[in-house]
């Protein structure tokens, strides 16, 4: 997948012309199953009109930039989203910017862009688009600029009864901690890609040793206490076999995951009301039995179980005790999970 930044292509100056393309423009938060139907006619249409296929997403997303703080949790951060987007089949990848001066453009404005500096011929839209400072803009205003659309109307969720699937309503199950709900929304299951950085060393005093993952997103889109299991990752995203091997000390290896070459991990998601008055959203995850020097590495930790909320604790023994009882039982998850698999 090719990727380029809007503000690259309408310079003036920019010697890169796109091929000719089908686009579709959204957030894609989570690419969740309407998001993959919107990509699979996409990529359809442009095969039929021998064209290539195009995603335009914002960075940040609208509402980040106009409320930050109240903005909705992301379900994935930029570099999650642009692995999804190429794994689903995408070409062609415009990141916008989103900033004052994007903001204030017109429909008009918008439309040459598509037209002129993207080599656009045909667009994907949901059936609710609308663009331009003012919100003039919409599915008709292209059709009428000359630009062929076709509108994609909301993919339901008939499992139960008829509802949207949209990236509110997973972030609601992830929320609630439904992982199974909300992976069945997402055609996949849930995880979180970051790069293991230094943390404040807490859990190492309380022996319970945890991975500080980085999450790169303002909030996270789950909260509080999980089994998960983590794969290692190289520099293209793909998973490493026996990944952890090669730093594992000691000869302790931890305990294997629920998938191909991963380990199984203890995580807390939150804002670690225990110890932490900075209101800092982290992700630590503790590997039972691993002795291993993990800064630096990417992982990819998925979400498998949700056992509590976060509590918060009347001091460091209170919380060593209820970081013991968790581990307890989420091992206990674990073995029962491995002896069903063998019936």
């Amino acid at each position: 997948m090719n990727t380029y930044f809007l503000e690259q292509l309408i310079t003036p100056s920019h010697p890169h012309q796109l091929p000719p393309c089908v686009l579709t423009i959204g957030n894609f938060d989570g690419v969740h199953l309407g998001h993959q139907q919107m990509l699979a006619q996409v990529q359809e249409q442009a095969k039929q009109m021998q064209l290539t296929s195009a995603v335009m997403i914002f960075e940040p997303q609208p509402r980040e930039f106009f409320t930050p703080e109240r903005a909705p949790a992301r379900l994935t951060n930029l570099a999650e989203k642009q692995a999804l987007l190429a794994e689903y089949g995408v070409e062609t990848l415009i990141i916008a910017g989103f900033d004052a001066e994007f903001r204030a453009l017109s429909a008009k404005a918008f439309a040459d862009i598509l037209a002129d500096k993207l080599n656009v011929r045909a667009l994907v839209l949901g059936d609710d688009f609308h663009f331009g400072h003012d919100r003039t803009g919409d599915s008709q205003f292209l059709r009428d600029y000359g630009l062929q659309v076709t509108n994609l109307h909301t993919v339901m969720d008939a499992s139960v009864t008829p509802e949207r699937i949209s990236s509110t309503r997973v972030r609601k199950l992830l929320l609630a901690g439904d992982i199974e709900a909300a992976n069945t929304l997402l055609g996949r299951d849930y995880a979180i890609t970051g790069t293991v950085i230094h943390g404040d060393k807490i859990g190492r005093q309380l022996n319970f040793p945890t991975a500080n993952i980085e999450l790169s997103r303002i909030k996270p889109a789950l909260h509080g206490i999980f089994a998960v299991d983590v794969v290692r990752l190289d520099d293209k995203g793909g998973v490493i076999t026996d990944g952890f091997a090669p730093l594992v000390q000691n000869a302790q290896m931890g305990l294997t995951g629920l998938r191909a070459h991963s380990l199984f991990g203890t995580a807390n998601i939150g804002l670690r009301p225990s110890v932490n008055n900075e209101k800092e959203w982290r992700l630590e995850v503790h590997f039972p039995k691993l002795n291993a020097n993990l800064y630096g590495e990417r992982l990819q930790v998925r979400f498998l179980h949700f056992l509590h909320g976060e509590k918060k604790y009347a001091g460091l023994d209170a919380l060593k005790a209820g970081i013991q009882d968790d581990v307890e039982k989420l091992l206990v998850w674990r073995e029962r999970v491995l002896v069903s698999r063998l019936d």
